[in-house]
């Protein structure tokens, strides 16, 4: 801290393209050989070396993956260089092989914690076997399927061989939330996350039947009882009140689910050709080293601690935080919160500024 502010060291990692020449054309995407699993398509997807992060990135520029690139491979193993079929199809020279990852200082007169949220990993939840059946998969692997942008063109299918079209789905709702093991705490946006996709789902195929299986529908919002009513009424979800205890699969890959109906208390089993997996949300792992480098206190749950008066400021002044960095919540909360911890950054600013 210095002078009423900060003095940071950012860094700035190369990107092997110049941000100041390149026009995110794609040709370089074109030219390139090498294709490697899609991190943004939860894997289920391909990207070349050389690729935008996604599509609504800012800055709109390419990056060279350097752990892929054929070029930066062979110069590691100190061989000659080969390839740089990227460069050769720029036509605005923005491949540059030669950048350098450099430190940036910067002095800033306030700092806001945005970052975000990390996933409960779904293999820690051996009875749902999520890695052992193919048709089990995450929300957000879900999210990518039925994107238009997305690894399969928003065709939904199967990711078991036979690659069919599911006639049959459950979205199994707080996994690894509300849970001891994991996350104690409700993650907040799964119930209606997962209603939006069932909804998205009946919408493009309205023969599919949609199952959500739940403990209790959180729908806490504006218009959000409202939303999960029209879910049921004009798509035709089927709202299922019970918890799924494990899940079985059979010779033809479809899944076998194994669960207490509360309303009926009764013990049941039922059939379906995929399932969903509402993953529990927790706290980005980089916030906790970021909260030793700052200073700033984090809860029992990793979340930045804040006053429940001031739930912009963190336990250091000129600090605040944003979005699921200081609790669980959506995105309209978060768009909310944003500009209330843009509103405190620039009053210190400008409270600094006018008191000298």
């Amino acid at each position: 801290m210095k002078d009423g502010g900060f003095e940071m060291s950012v860094l700035k990692k190369a990107r092997y393209v110049d941000a100041t020449k390149c026009t995110a054309c794609g040709a370089c995407v074109e030219k390139c050989p090498t294709k490697v699993d899609n991190a943004f398509d939860m894997n289920l997807g391909k990207r070349k070396a050389i690729y935008m992060y996604f599509a609504q990135g800012i800055p709109a520029v390419m990056t060279i993956d350097p752990e892929k690139c054929i070029y930066h491979k062979r110069i590691a193993a100190g061989k000659k260089p080969a390839c740089q079929n990227c460069m050769k199809a720029c036509q605005a020279g923005a491949v540059d092989f030669e950048q350098k990852d450099e430190e940036v200082k910067i002095q800033v007169g306030s700092v806001i914690v945005a970052t975000g949220l990390d996933l409960v990993d779904a293999k820690s939840l051996g009875s749902y076997g999520y890695g052992r059946y193919k048709n089990v998969i995450t929300a957000l692997e879900y999210e990518r399927l039925m994107s238009a942008a997305g690894p399969t063109s928003g065709h939904l299918k199967r990711l078991s061989k036979d690659e069919a079209d599911p006639k049959k789905i459950a979205f199994l709702q707080c996994v690894g939330s509300r849970d001891l093991r994991h996350n104690k705490y409700c993650s907040s946006v799964c119930c209606m996350h997962s209603i939006k996709e069932a909804i998205l789902t009946r919408d493009h195929y309205p023969d599919t039947e949609v199952s959500i299986f739940y403990m209790d529908l959180r729908a806490v919002g504006k218009w959000f009882h409202k939303y999960r009513r029209r879910g049921e009424e004009e798509y035709g979800i089927r709202y299922v009140k019970g918890r799924v205890s494990h899940i079985d699969e059979d010779k033809d890959s479809n899944l076998v689910l194994h669960y207490e109906e509360v309303t009926s208390d009764k013990i049941a089993k039922e059939t379906f050709d995929m399932v969903v997996l509402a993953t529990g949300l927790r706290p980005s792992k980089g916030g906790e080293e970021l909260s030793k480098i700052f200073g700033f206190e984090l809860d029992e749950y990793g979340f930045v601690k804040t006053d429940p008066l001031e739930p912009l400021d963190t336990t250091v002044d000129g600090i605040y935080v944003a979005g699921y960095a200081q609790s669980p919540k959506d995105i309209p909360e978060t768009v909310a919160q944003t500009s209330g911890a843009a509103q405190r950054a620039a009053g210190k600013v400008l409270g600094a500024v006018a008191a000298r």
